[in-house]
Parts: C-alpha cells; structure tokens; sequence
C-alpha cells in the first residue's frame, strides 16, 4: 500500500503537470488550486 506522504507527492506532480498542459485559464486555475491543497497536505504530513 501507498503511504500518505507519497500519495499527495505523486497526486501535486501530476496536477503541476496538468496545470501546465491545461488549454484554458480556468482549467489551469482549478489544477494550481487542486495542486496547491495536495502541497498543503504534504506540508503537513512532512512535518
């Protein structure tokens, strides 16, 4: 099984990505949104 820690590294690599790939400014916002909850999670996680 995943640990958590890793899980939301994964999960915040993946949404940089989409967010960079995105094609509209919303769809990028909602993906640096999403992104910036898995850091915060990360964060608190790692500390």
């Amino acid at each position: 099984m995943e640990s958590d820690i890793r899980f939301y590294a994964r999960r915040l690599a993946q949404e940089q990505v989409a967010a960079r790939n995105a094609l509209t400014v919303e769809a990028r916002a909602r993906r640096l949104a999403l992104a910036a909850k898995f850091e915060a999670k990360l964060a608190s996680l790692s500390a």
